[in-house]
């Protein structure tokens, strides 16, 4: 999981982030791969392949602040609830960056402005899972889950799970969700032909180089008979094996004239980027970015907040201008969310306690950017959720299975959100 910090977090978020992750041993094959270097010999999706777009789902882990994130600056109580942590006003020193008049961005959030500019990203504001937990487990069983305010017990895949068994494959299907973490999240569970891979470029056969092509012979032997799923799933690793294995990663480079920042987050947007353009039919990938939990020391400006914000947004901008350079933004939509938001009053250690509601980011060739969705409840007191929170007024399954109808052709969302039927926010076009 890529979580840079814990300080300042709650004891629960700790023990989360404590906890030792199976690091999976890689499996290995090789194909030639042609100019240029990272690209394979073959595209691997199909060509009969349906207009559907890659998501890319980014999970901010550990419950941002989305008051110090997009700052809704047009708010006085803001102001009166946070005396020392608000960002302040446009035209200000350290100021919000205006967006709409009403709310702008975080100062550390330049590198976001371009895109916004140009009509790709989207906000949505007051949004988020509307199951009233605050606890960071519980919230991420319901969000992932699909499920907010149903029964956690029975939680046993996630939303974009069910949404790639939902859907037939863009081609062979060997490998069609893919997290960039040494765990598969909730949100990607349930999903045939879908691996947690922490580095796609050492994917590769365990033991000796030498006999790898004779022990992958015999192994592929053995499966051939077996029943399923054992069968099918030796089928699948394989073929996951040789897609990964046509990407000359260590040859990547950006074709958006700026480069990922060194990161960590920034080298997973980097090989996120070199999957999509190699065009395996990989149809999602999860990012999981965690460290947001801030009760103490928040630092909007200058600090830690300030500091994940910089690294948060320069890694997205390097990644939007690469894919718009040579057009596949226009078949990429990106979408960040968190478990919940913060309150909206600061507490004694400059930090924020566990909230609810939040925001979204949304970019993408098919989002209806430069703009930001948003019923906004208010700050003032009697307008507060629980006379502490920011109310949902967007339930983020509204933006999901927009996206999911509109740019990845699944109607069927009783099955991806059992029990509820969306409103469509308007956010694809």
């Amino acid at each position: 999981m890529n979580d840079p910090k814990v300080t300042g977090a709650c004891e629960e978020y700790r023990a989360l982030s404590r906890r030792g992750f199976l690091r999976g041993a890689g499996l290995a094959g090789a194909v030639g791969a042609t100019l240029p270097a990272w690209l394979p010999r073959v595209s691997f999706a199909s060509s009969n392949a349906p207009a559907r777009d890659v998501l890319v789902h980014i999970f901010m882990r550990g419950a941002a602040d989305g008051l110090s994130i997009v700052v809704p600056h047009g708010d006085p109580d803001l102001y009166t609830a946070r005396p020392n942590l608000a960002v302040p006003k446009p035209g200000n020193p350290d100021g919000a960056l205006d967006l709409d008049g009403f709310f702008g961005f975080n100062p550390n959030m330049a590198p976001l402005l371009g895109m916004y500019n140009a009509g790709h990203l989207a906000v949505c504001h007051a949004a988020g899972s509307t199951d009233p937990t605050r606890s960071h487990f519980d919230a991420y069983k319901a969000m992932e889950g699909g499920v907010p305010g149903g029964n956690l017990l029975l939680v046993k895949d996630g939303w974009l799970g069910r949404h790639i068994q939902d859907t037939l494959p863009w081609g062979a299907g060997y490998l069609r969700g893919l997290s960039i973490d040494s765990i598969m999240p909730l949100y990607l569970t349930g999903a045939d032909a879908a691996l947690a891979i922490e580095d796609p470029p050492s994917f590769d056969f365990p033991g000796r180089p030498g006999t790898a092509i004779q022990r992958r012979q015999a192994l592929e032997n053995m499966y051939a008979t077996a029943d399923e799923p054992l069968k099918g799933g030796a089928v699948s690793s394989f073929g996951a094996i040789d897609l990964l294995t046509s990407v000359n990663f260590d040859a990547y480079t950006s074709s958006g004239g700026v480069p990922y920042p060194s990161s960590y987050f920034g080298n997973q947007l980097r090989m996120t980027a070199a999957m999509i353009k190699a065009d395996l039919g990989i149809e999602a990938f999860g990012i999981d970015y965690g460290g947001w939990d801030h009760h103490e020391n928040q630092g909007p400006i200058t600090g830690l907040l300030a500091n994940m914000l910089a690294d948060f947004t320069s890694s997205l901008e390097a990644f939007y201008l690469d894919l718009l350079a040579d057009g596949w933004l226009d078949s990429t939509i990106v979408l960040a969310m968190s478990e919940f938001g913060r309150r909206v009053a600061e507490n004694a250690s400059l930090g924020t306690d566990h909230g609810h509601g939040n925001m979204m980011l949304a970019f993408g060739g098919h989002i209806a950017g430069g703009q930001i969705f948003a019923n906004w409840p208010g700050l003032a007191p009697g307008q507060l959720e629980n006379g502490e929170d920011l109310a949902i007024t967007l339930d983020y399954r509204d933006v999901v299975s927009e996206i999911l109808v509109n740019r990845m052709g699944n109607t069927n969302l009783g099955t991806i959100f059992p029990g509820y039927t969306p409103t469509f926010p308007g956010i694809t076009v």
